[in-house]
């Protein structure tokens, strides 16, 4: 606390001593405020109260129990320092009155009159002094206090139980959330003996051998099993820990979290038997149509084969739809972790081994919004990702996947010039393409041959009627395998149509390298004759030289960080990620208004208040980002909007005029798009 807060107060019936210690006070430099008896210092002392200056005539005859109790109420940082001005000093063999003040008092220093002003301004002082590292206290354990708040949210946005094991005494200590887990109360015991018992009996010894195998090795704990509650429900519990030593090495504790992931694997199940009654279905009714008649054999051929087909649609758009979602809501749990972990971050920078910790889960919170992103990507709900990509390159780190994957039984070999533009694509959906077309060799290749991989640089001519004029890199993939006949060939980037055995292809790959190359621009040919091997050939638009150079030093300007403090009107649903988001945008030094639902934030844009910016969630029941964007726009025709969504692209006919953040984001992310929107 700062000392100009820090003021001292003195007790004295005399007023000659009263005006001596106020003069001396003032010479150390230390404010002093003079009270007339106990009850007027009992009402003017407090938390910023320096010390405490008293004479030893002032409390005789007088009730110190009042004065009593208030030291035994200070907060657990507090212990305020009195000075008590005395005829005899402090002995207790010369003063036994001494004996009774600091038995009351406690953090007391006696002053024995006459003294020397020196001798007074320095006890001042050192008391003092005491004060500050007591206030210095306070500020830490303040700290320590919301360092816990943030890491508890974030492990309760997660719903992760925390919990830890004296591997010593083998005491277990464990969260509400971890109780839950186990299926106990909050305020239930838990005992390691209790969840020993708890877990089911046939995955009891793989807990312990994963255990054995942590406190021998230090590897981390990683443990799947079964739980039967007390009402006799079983459920699924995963565990992961890490092994803590002491000095010398030995493992003292093991520290960890667990998570439910019983409903998970009740959808995967169900998945599964779904699956099975689909195919148990398909396969009674095909037998059936063969023996029906001879003379349809033919057609009940046909009919399985679309059978199947529809099969694998009706598979791959179930699992792109619950991919989408589960993706969806996991950005919204990894955008309250990342928002906590880099506030926490910011907080810690003191501590070495709180700030490695922090990192390693905002490491691990970045791969898992990384993954949501590929997952979208599988679901169709995320847009490509064009930017300057080096083919050259490209095929080159690709080389050691390759060729695992087209075995040692066919030998690569690959044609690439130096100096080749760049190509404007997605770098991803490349090597998918790439890699695809190697396995297509591979399979028409089934004793061998050789793969060529070439990159060439074309330019077309005007007036091309499948391509625009320009430059464009040419990606060929040639095999000397079986080749394809001309029926073949002419159907080859149909959808789901495919050579391969039944189960063994979905008849996508071509189809989906074809809608690649003409979403980019470009085209895709195949060239193959039967006996003789095959040519896919993928043209891609060449990067003109200013864009290469812009997108070498960043694709997008630079947006320079509003330094002025705004009012922002955040909007989302999810209460965590509001306080979360609105945490970060704080942090950042901008006042936030939060609302929780389309309603309530076009309530508050009517209320006359003046905002800034306004930050919306898209996904929103009632009123969605959207419509509350066109709302607010008829009350405030002029507000920048910020809108944020776990999707990069909105559904088809939805029309905002809005900067445009996705989800998960960063604290940097999130001032750049703010500076971006406010500067549009």
């Amino acid at each position: 606390m700062p000392d100009q807060l820090a003021t001292s107060l003195i007790l004295a019936p005399s007023g000659r001593d009263t005006q001596i210690a106020s003069s001396l006070l003032r010479e150390a430099g230390i404010p002093s405020d003079a009270v007339s008896d106990l009850s007027s210092l009992l009402r003017a002392i407090g938390d910023d109260t320096a010390f405490v200056v008293l004479t030893e005539e002032a409390l005789h005859s007088v009730d110190m129990k009042p004065l009593s109790e208030w030291i035994l109420r200070q907060a657990s940082w507090s212990d305020m320092p009195f000075l008590v001005l005395t005829q005899r000093g402090g002995g207790s063999e010369r003063n036994p009155a001494a004996g009774r003040l600091s038995g009351i008092l406690g953090n007391v220093s006696f002053i024995e009159r006459p003294f020397h002003a020196t001798s007074f301004i320095s006890v001042a002082q050192t008391a003092m002094r005491g004060r500050r590292r007591q206030y210095e206290a306070r500020a830490r354990i303040e700290e320590l206090r919301e360092q816990e708040r943030r890491l508890q949210t974030a492990l309760e946005a997660g719903r992760l139980g925390a919990w830890e094991l004296d591997l010593v005494t083998y005491d277990l200590s464990t969260s509400p959330i971890c109780k839950a887990i186990f299926g106990r109360l909050p305020n239930e015991p838990l005992a390691y003996p209790r969840l020993q018992a708890s877990i089911h009996p046939d995955d009891l010894k793989g807990m312990h051998e994963a255990l054995a195998a942590t406190i021998e090795t230090g590897v981390g704990f990683a443990a799947e099993y079964r739980v039967i509650w007390p009402d006799r429900s079983i459920h699924w519990v995963e565990n992961r820990a890490q092994l803590l030593r002491n000095r010398i090495g030995v493992a003292v504790k093991l520290v960890g979290v667990s998570v439910d992931f019983t409903e998970r694997r009740q959808i995967l199940e169900q998945q599964r038997h779904l699956n099975e009654m689909l195919e148990e279905r398909v396969a009674a009714r095909t037998a059936e149509l063969e023996a029906a008649h001879e003379i349809v054999l033919a057609e009940a051929a046909q009919r399985q084969k679309a059978e199947e087909q529809l099969r694998q649609i009706q598979k791959l758009e179930a699992i792109g739809q619950l991919t989408g979602g589960v993706a969806h809501d996991f950005n919204n749990l990894l955008m309250v972790v990342l928002g906590n972990l880099e506030l926490i971050r910011k907080a810690v920078t003191n501590e070495a081994r709180l700030v490695r910790l922090v990192d390693g889960a905002l490491q691990a919170a970045k791969r898992g919004a990384s993954l949501t992103q590929r997952l979208l990507a599988f679901a169709r709900r995320q847009d490509l990702q064009v930017k300057a990509v080096d083919l050259r390159k490209l095929v080159t780190d690709m080389e050691d996947l390759l060729r695992r994957s087209i075995g040692p039984m066919i030998i690569l070999d690959k044609e690439m010039p130096e100096n080749l533009p760049h190509v404007l694509a997605d770098a991803n959906q490349l090597e998918l393409a790439l890699l695809n077309l190697a396995v297509n060799a591979r399979d028409a290749m089934p004793e061998g041959g050789s793969l060529k991989i070439a990159l060439a640089e074309i330019n077309v001519a005007p007036g091309d009627k499948e391509l625009s004029a320009g430059r464009y890199v040419l990606l060929g993939v040639a095999d000397n395998g079986k080749g394809m006949d001309e029926d073949t060939l002419a159907r080859a980037v149909e959808p789901f149509f495919s050579t391969k055995e039944l189960g063994k292809g979905t008849g996508l790959g071509l189809s989906m390298i074809h809608g690649l190359a003409l979403q980019l621009g470009g085209s895709f040919s195949l060239e193959s004759t039967l006996g003789s091997g095959t040519t896919a050939q993928l043209l891609i638009p060449a990067v003109e030289g200013d864009v290469v150079q812009m997108d070498i030093k960043g694709s997008s300007p630079v947006i320079m960080p509003d330094k002025q403090p705004k009012r922002i009107l955040l909007v989302d649903d999810d209460i965590l990620i509001a306080m979360s988001s609105a945490d970060m945008v704080t942090d950042l030094g901008h006042e936030v208004v939060e609302a929780h639902s389309g309603a309530e934030a076009l309530e508050i844009l009517g209320s006359d208040q003046q905002f800034d910016l306004l930050i919306t969630d898209y996904s929103m029941p009632g009123m969605n980002g959207a419509d509350l964007v066109h709302a607010a726009r008829r009350l405030v025709p002029d507000l920048p909007v910020l809108l944020a969504s776990g999707y990069a692209d909105l559904p088809a006919g939805v029309q905002v005029d809005a900067v445009r953040l996705g989800k998960p984001y960063t604290q940097d992310q999130l001032a750049h798009e703010i500076s971006s929107a406010l500067q549009a």
